[in-house]
C-alpha cells in the first residue's frame, strides 16, 4: 500500500466519522493516528463532550471489537485480566476471560480505580499480552487502550502514575463544542439521532482490522532522515533541561513521536517525514508526560505552552 492509498483511507475515515461526530475532527484524527501507530490514547475532557461515542465510531469503523469498563473505586483487577474457574464436568480449570481481550477496551475514568487496578493495565498496554497465574496469554490485535478522565473532579479519584501515563501515545484533549457545533449536535438530536445506537446513522466499515498488516508496512516505509532524528532528540533533551519542567520527556515518549510522525506523513499521503510533522504530534506526545515545576504554574503556564516553548527553541533542520 503506497502512502497516497493510506491518505485516501484517511480521509474516508474521517469523512464517514461525521456522521455520528460534530467539531471533533482533530481529537478524532489523533485517535486514528494512535490506532495506526500502535498505541493507547489517554482522552481528558469533561462529561458529556462525546469521548465515548469517539471511541465507538473509531471501532466501528475498522470492524475492532470494541468493550467497556467502568472504572469505580472497588474494581479488582479480576474484573478486567478474568480469573481462572474450577469446570465440574472437566475436573479442570479454564479461564473466564475479563473485558480485556478485545481489540479496542475503553477504560471509562480510569483514575477512579487505585493504583493495584490500575496496574493490571501495565503488562497488557506495553506487551500485548497479560500473565495469569503463570501463564501467559497474547492479546488480539490490534489492542488499543482509549482510557477517559475528567479535569475538574478529584473527590475519590486515584492519579495515574508515571509508569503508567508513559504508556499512553497520546493524551488528547476534548474540549467543550463551539457555537456552530452545538447548534449542528442539537439539530442531529432533534432529527432523532442517538448515541447509543449508532449503526442506525449509516455508519459503516472503511478499514477492517484484516487489512492493517498491509497499512502497517505502508507506515514503516516512511523514510526518516537523520536530521529529523536529530530533531526529536534535541527537543527531549530541551525538555529534560528546561527551568519550567521538573520532569522532562522519557526515551519512550522520542519513540513515540518517531513512530506517530511517520504515521502523519502516511496519511498525509506523503512517505518521507517533515519538521512540521514532528511538531504537530509532538504536544499530545509530551503532555501527560511532562511535569512543570511549582512555580511555573503559579506563573500560568500549561504543559502545551510550555512545549511550544521548546519546540521554539530548537533548530529546525533543513
Amino acid at each position: 500500500m503506497e502512502p497516497a492509498q493510506l491518505q485516501q483511507i484517511h480521509q474516508v475515515l474521517r469523512k464517514e466519522a461525521d456522521k455520528t461526530l460534530v467539531g471533533l475532527e482533530e481529537p478524532f484524527e489523533l485517535l486514528t493516528i494512535a490506532l495506526l501507530t500502535g498505541g493507547h490514547v489517554l482522552l481528558e475532557g469533561v462529561p458529556g463532550t462525546a469521548k465515548t461515542l469517539m471511541a465507538k465510531t473509531l471501532a466501528h469503523l475498522v470492524e475492532a471489537e470494541f468493550k467497556r469498563i467502568q472504572f469505580t473505586p472497588d474494581l479488582m483487577p479480576s474484573d478486567i485480566l478474568g480469573t481462572s474457574v474450577f469446570d465440574i464436568s472437566s475436573g479442570q480449570f479454564h479461564l473466564k476471560k475479563g473485558p480485556i481481550f478485545t481489540q479496542i477496551l475503553l477504560a471509562d475514568e480510569i483514575n477512579r480505580a487505585p493504583a493495584k487496578t490500575q496496574s493490571a493495565l501495565l503488562e497488557a498496554m506495553e506487551e500485548r499480552q497479560i500473565n495469569l497465574e503463570g501463564t501467559h496469554y497474547q492479546l488480539e490485535r490490534p489492542f488499543m487502550v482509549i482510557a477517559t478522565q475528567n479535569p475538574l473532579e478529584y473527590e475519590g479519584t486515584y492519579p495515574l502514575p508515571e509508569a503508567q501515563l508513559d504508556r499512553f501515545l497520546f493524551k488528547v484533549v476534548v474540549p467543550y463544542a463551539d457555537l456552530n457545533s452545538e447548534i449542528e449536535v442539537l439539530r442531529r438530536t432533534h432529527q432523532g439521532f442517538d448515541a447509543h445506537d449508532i449503526a442506525s446513522t449509516g455508519l459503516t466499515a472503511k478499514l477492517p482490522t484484516n487489512a492493517f498488516s498491509t497499512v502497517l508496512d505502508a507506515i514503516q516505509s516512511v523514510k526518516v532522515e537523520d536530521g529529523i532524528l536529530n530533531y526529536i532528540a534535541r527537543v527531549a533533551s530541551a525538555s529534560r533541561q528546561s527551568p519550567d519542567l521538573t520532569l522532562g520527556a522519557s526515551t519512550r515518549a522520542t519513540t513515540h513521536v518517531l513512530r506517530s510522525a511517520k504515521t502523519y506523513a502516511a496519511i498525509q499521503g506523503r512517505d518521507y517525514v517533515t519538521p512540521d510533522d514532528v511538531k504537530v504530534v509532538t504536544p499530545p506526545v509530551y503532555r501527560h508526560r511532562v511535569i512543570l515545576k511549582p512555580e511555573a504554574e503559579i506563573e500560568g503556564l500549561t504543559p502545551d505552552l510550555v512545549i511550544k516553548r521548546l519546540l521554539g527553541q530548537v533548530e529546525v533542520p533543513r
